[in-house]
């Protein structure tokens, strides 16, 4: 029976260098290809030696990237300039713009302030970026001959996407990350009805459904409100690209309906970062910001400016948004460490944070912080966690699940107690496995050919009032008179059991569920309905004479030809033919024309009058 591997890499049972090995069809494909933020020693790469001992270019028949952050693209360059891979590397226009950005300020940060070694160069990234294929969205790209995969929008970031991958008859789905309803910036995720055999999701959120959007616009306002007024200040840590936008259209635009003259800061490059990013790609934006992006820059902000590190020490309240948004590093963590002991001040966490960085610790509780530099923190200030992250919610998995009807699903890129209560969950209300692999162990799934179809009750009692045909020949009903009487009634019986009924139906699937139906069963259950193609064909004829001695003369024709029962007059212009063929005679001088009409249900019927008219009738 045919299978389908998956050995994650990373994202298994974890958030965080986002790996996954897929076999299918006889193809080796890597899943993206990220690094941990919660290490800074071996363990943040993948463990590619679960590949193969030979080189990886031979194995490999390519990767896919589904979005530019770092825990889903930051370890390509180590893969392909340092490991040794050198093959195809698919990713959206978007992401492959935006991965060497990320990615050189991620070699700063390590390289340049950290003073690691043996780490990637900027060279290093730029060659690996060489080997980049940029895919469009709902365009089928042929990898190879027998190996195509399909990009879908994603939400989550700009250019984020899920990927539908096919070899042959086997097929498989990778959300990547994804969110399932619009926000403020980006569209939701959509992704044909394509029944894979395979749905890979993500499930970072396998256990919440978040209250509606509105109430958590609104309890964060509330809060940074709060902290100014008592003359605190608010950091929000964030990423680059994706929710400080966001947050930033909410606060610049609650700021100015309240007249607040509390400063507002954010990153230097923040903004020049998202006014080019997303001008050179507004197409993947929501509508609104399409509509408005002639007329008014979105990104262009009346409340918030650019931050200097001298702002630190400024007294009074401000709220600043800072990278990173984890506190892992760079200067979201060296402003928390400056206000991280005044108990007036605050941090909103807006987004999730992988164990071993400095922003899931407070999150967890902690009062103290440790550093490597056996300095350490007090953390007396407010810590709030509010999920304004772009990831999908336990609504919007099994939204995902319903809409696209995979045969299996695998669950990575969340943590292992609450992926088993999702998975729990998707095997009893959708019938279906569900896998949840570690880093490392290896998941088979086969993949069934069979079918199991069902037949309406109304189909069938229809087909078997049908008259019976016989399967047997003639030459075995004519078989030797010289047989035995009980040879003759043992044929008899076996002609009898060889009488067979062709069932036609209409095969449909709903809720992975295969059904032949009858058509108008059919068109209930898909709430269509029913159109009929009619075809007109003109053919011009010299004759002279009246209408109706043409009409005549054709219909004595066509009865020698079709059988008088099927012709009828219908009266001295036209004829029908077997109810649903219509021939039209007008009179054209100095010759006719006959209209000759037919639906596609009887397209051999119209092709054979066709013929018999134009053989008859000529126009010289």
């Amino acid at each position: 029976m045919p299978e389908i591997k998956v050995t994650p890499l990373g994202a298994g049972q974890d958030v965080g260098r986002s790996c996954i090995l897929v076999t299918i069809g006889g193809k080796n494909i890597m899943l993206d290809c990220g690094m941990h933020m919660g290490y800074n020693d071996d363990r943040r790469f993948p463990d590619f030696s679960y590949i193969t001992d030979g080189p990886l270019t031979d194995y490999l028949d390519c990767i896919i990237i589904s979005h530019f952050h770092l825990d889903h693209c930051g370890a390509l360059p180590y893969m392909t300039e340092m490991v040794g891979y050198n093959g195809p590397i698919y990713m959206t226009q978007p992401t492959k713009a935006l991965c060497p950005v990320l990615l050189e300020d991620m070699r700063k940060v390590a390289v340049e302030r950290k003073g690691e070694t043996n780490f990637f160069t900027s060279v290093m990234i730029k060659d690996c970026m060489k080997k980049v294929v940029t895919v469009t969205l709902h365009e089928t790209l042929q990898v190879d001959s027998d190996l195509e995969i399909k990009a879908y929008y994603a939400g989550h970031v700009l250019g984020a996407a899920m990927f539908h991958i096919r070899v042959g008859s086997q097929s498989l789905v990778y959300t990547g990350d994804y969110n399932m309803t619009p926000d403020r910036h980006l569209g939701a995720a959509w992704i044909d009805k394509c029944r894979p055999d395979l749905l890979i999701s993500e499930s970072t959120y396998a256990t919440t459904i978040r209250d509606s959007k509105r109430c958590r616009e609104r309890d964060f306002l509330k809060k940074v409100h709060d902290a100014v007024d008592r003359g605190g200040k608010v950091l929000i840590p964030v990423f680059a690209l994706g929710r400080v936008q966001e947050l930033c259209i909410l606060l610049d635009t609650y700021w100015d309906r309240m007249n607040l003259k509390v400063p507002i800061y954010f990153t230097m490059g923040l903004a020049e970062t998202a006014n080019k990013y997303y001008r050179m790609f507004i197409t993947w934006t929501n509508q609104k910001i399409r509509r408005t992006f002639v007329h008014r820059n979105m990104f262009d902000f009346k409340h918030i400016k650019p931050f200097d590190k001298s702002y630190m020490d400024n007294p009074g309240p401000m709220v600043v948004f800072a990278t990173p948004g984890m506190l892992h590093a760079g200067l979201s963590l060296a402003i928390f460490k400056k206000w991280a002991s005044n108990a007036n001040n605050m941090v909103i966490m807006p987004g999730y944070c992988v164990q071993g960085t400095v922003g899931h610790k407070i999150l967890n509780g902690a009062k103290k912080i440790d550093f490597e530099n056996r300095t350490s923190v007090e953390v007396n200030l407010t810590v709030e966690y509010m999920s304004f992250s772009a990831h999908a919610d336990a609504k919007g998995i099994m939204q995902l699940i319903r809409h696209c009807e995979p045969k299996n699903v695998m669950l990575v890129h969340g943590e292992n107690a609450k992926m088993e209560f999702l998975k729990q969950k998707i095997m009893q209300e959708f019938n279906i496995n569900c896998y949840k692999p570690g880093n490392g162990e290896t998941s088979i799934i086969p993949v069934s050919i069979d079918l199991d179809v069902e037949v309406s009750l109304p189909l069938l009692k229809h087909t078997m009032a049908l008259p019976t045909s016989s399967s047997s020949s003639s030459s075995s009903s004519s078989s030797s008179s010289s047989s035995s009487s009980s040879s003759r009634g043992n044929n008899t019986e076996e002609n009898r059991t060889k009488k067979q009924k062709v069932l036609h139906g209409v095969l449909i699937m709903k809720n992975n569920n295969l059904r032949i139906v009858g058509v108008n069963e059919a068109w209930g259950d898909l709430g269509v309905t029913a159109h009929n193609l009619r075809f007109t064909e003109r053919i011009e004829v010299d004759e002279t004479g009246p209408v109706p001695a043409l009409t005549s003369a054709l219909h004595t024709l066509l009865s020698q030809k079709l059988g008088s029962s099927q012709v009828q007059a219908v009266n001295e212009f036209q004829l029908s033919v077997a109810d649903s063929v219509f021939i039209n005679i007008q009179d054209d001088e100095p010759g006719k024309t006959i209209l000759l009409s037919w639906t596609h249900q009887d397209e051999g019927l119209g092709s054979k009058l066709l013929d018999i008219i134009k053989s008859n009738y000529k126009k010289s």
